[in-house]
């Protein structure tokens, strides 16, 4: 049997930072009352503290902390309920738009509500070029390719916060130093910029990691919290010098808090390792483990390599190679891009936990209440005015007044197609009483049905018909039984984005429809004009679908069920709609010939 155990080859040539805002929920509420920064503040979401200032945390709170306890510990601490959390996804829209204008790729992941990855690379490879290393101690950082003179003044010589290690010495201005040292000198300058930046105008500190992978970068900003930037420095990989300092730092890490190693896949590594099943915490809310196995402990093994752990962790919903995968987080090797940002999201995403939801008319409260956040959020991230769809990431979420008036100039920047009903059902109680841990969760989806896109009914109805129509018998699907389950979990969303034909921006920006609705002021002069068809004739143009596409006569298609083309306005069954605008793709090419 092979047992490879090479170590995987590694990319250093980028520089990544990851921003993670500090205390992101207490600090939206501190936005809004800065008198709150001075007191022990808190954010509750059920009956649990999901996050507090470090003035709470200097006085012995923590999250997950049952609010009970908080209280009890901290008598005068302040809390605020945080479970409507559109305050929350309104405020990290916008400070994603404001990192998103220092980049010149694109390329700003968003990860959940506090964190931004920015693949800054191009950016310190112009700087790179300009910079006088004879003069390394006054150099200037170009921020804007256009315009030379936008930026700041800096000292390439050192780092920019806090070097990992802590022992790394900075450069000697008159002696030699390599590429990749200085590229990480000039990533943490411009780090350092944005961050003091995001500050000044938006309000809001954070932390931040710079390294040459998304792996690293969120690991080492740990490092430093809160309000401080954390750069990991070469030598990175072992040499005759001695070990290299990415594997010195990652050793220590325990397993279950290496990014892309989640929880079930962790408990699989503990087990492995410790030969045993191990053992959990039962007085932590959402469940813990009392063992600590590190990363030195998994890939120092003898028996690890990335075939054991291919057949180790494999399985059900296990993407093929994890083994490999694994094998080379485990040794710091991250090739993973930045995805570039998108004006459409991937999907749109709801979910609550509970205590207990045991009963069919508490489910379908929630679920309504679900449903109607989940249509409010929908109209919030895709729906843009009909002269601004090109402007979609300056709309104000927050304001849903302004949001859902003048109705007829809305349009949608894209169709989710597929609806997904989550729960995370609790294990039954055993013979003693007690109840297995369980973070299973199961899934149905179906398609979403069209009618959750009209403006003209209010979000209330809607929702109620999605429930009724969709999401009961989805449910029920998920738990055919009449009783006996309990649930601490429900999630919804939507997803399989269709990008709006003719309406939203291509990858590269190109916006078609507009392009087409200027096509005729741009070849006026060129065209020559053929007679006006009839009206009888028209009215058969306007009927024709693409030949050899069609549906069959005995299923009754309502108005709800059909879809409305972007360029001729012809409504047809969502199925046919894809094979419909291929008709359109000769005038699109020609189009698009006229125009270059």
């Amino acid at each position: 049997m092979d047992t490879d155990r090479t170590p995987p080859a590694r990319k250093d040539g980028r520089v990544i930072i990851h921003f993670d805002y500090d205390c992101f929920y207490a600090s939206v509420f501190e936005k809004e009352n800065p008198a709150l920064k001075s007191l022990p503040f808190a954010v509750q979401q059920k009956q649990i503290i999901v996050t507090c200032n470090y003035e709470a945390r200097r006085r012995g709170l923590h999250k997950l902390q049952l609010i009970r306890d908080a209280r009890r510990i901290c008598p005068d601490v302040v809390i605020e309920l945080g479970e409507d959390i559109s305050r929350f996804r309104d405020a990290s829209k916008e400070l994603y738009n404001f990192l998103k204008g220092f980049s010149w790729s694109r390329k700003v992941e968003r990860l959940g509500f506090d964190e931004v990855w920015l693949d800054v690379s191009d950016i310190v490879d112009y700087n790179m070029q300009t910079l006088n290393r004879h003069g390394l101690v006054q150099c200037f950082f170009q921020t804007s390719r256009s315009d030379p003179m936008e930026g700041f003044s800096f000292d390439a010589s050192t780092i920019a916060g806090h070097p990992y290690p802590q022992k790394y010495k900075h450069v000697n201005v008159a002696g030699a130093v390599d590429d990749l040292t200085l590229r990480m000198h000039l990533g943490s300058h411009l780090a350092q910029h944005m961050r003091h930046q995001l500050e000044q105008q938006k309000g809001y500190t954070s932390t931040v990691g710079i390294a040459t992978t998304k792996l690293l970068s969120k690991l080492v900003g740990n490092l430093n919290k809160p309000k401080g930037q954390t750069t990991i420095m070469p030598p990175l990989t072992d040499s005759t010098d001695g070990p290299g300092n990415l594997q010195t730092f990652l050793d220590d890490h325990e397993i279950g808090k290496i990014p892309g190693i989640g929880f079930k896949l962790s408990q699989k590594l503990r087990d492995f390792i410790l030969e045993r099943p191990a053992a959990f915490d039962t007085g932590l809310i959402y469940g813990g483990t009392k063992e600590h196995v590190t990363v030195a402990d998994v890939r120092g093994n003898s028996k690890v390599s990335p075939e054991t752990l291919e057949k180790l962790l494999s399985g059900p919903g296990s993407p093929h190679g994890i083994g490999h995968k694994v094998w080379c987080l485990l040794h710091g090797a991250d090739d993973t891009e930045v995805s570039e940002a998108k004006a459409v999201p991937s999907q749109i995403s709801i979910e609550d936990s509970y205590i207990r939801l045991d009963t069919l008319p508490d489910v379908l409260q929630e679920l309504d209440a679900l449903a109607r956040s989940l249509i409010t959020r929908m109209r919030i991230d895709l729906l843009v005015h009909e002269e601004d769809a090109s402007k979609e990431e300056d709309l104000r979420p927050g304001d849903l007044e302004q949001i859902f008036t003048q109705v007829t100039s809305k349009k949608w920047l894209a169709h989710p197609k597929t609806l997904r009903l989550t729960t995370r059902p609790r294990s039954p109680l055993q013979p003693d009483g007690t109840r297995i841990r369980s973070f299973k969760r199961i899934s149905h989806s179906a398609p979403l049905p069209n009618f959750v896109f009209g403006l003209s009914e209010s979000v209330e109805s809607l929702a109620d018909r999605l429930v009724r129509e969709a999401l009961l018998p989805m449910y029920r699907k998920l738990h055919p039984e009449k009783s006996g389950w309990n649930l601490s979990l429900v999630n919804l969303a939507v997803t399989n984005m269709a990008e709006t034909a003719g309406e939203s921006k291509t990858a590269r920006g190109r916006d078609i429809g507009n392009m087409f609705r200027r096509q005729d002021d741009v070849l006026k002069d060129f065209q020559i004009r053929e007679a006006s068809p009839s009206p009888a004739e028209d009215s058969e143009l306007e009927a024709q679908v693409v030949p050899g596409v069609g549906w069959d006569d005995d299923v009754e298609h309502g108005d709800d069920d059909l879809e409305c083309c972007g360029d001729c306005g012809t409504r047809m069954p969502a199925f046919a709609m894809v094979a419909h605008r291929r008709f359109h793709l000769p005038a699109l090419s020609a189009a698009q010939g006229h125009f270059t």
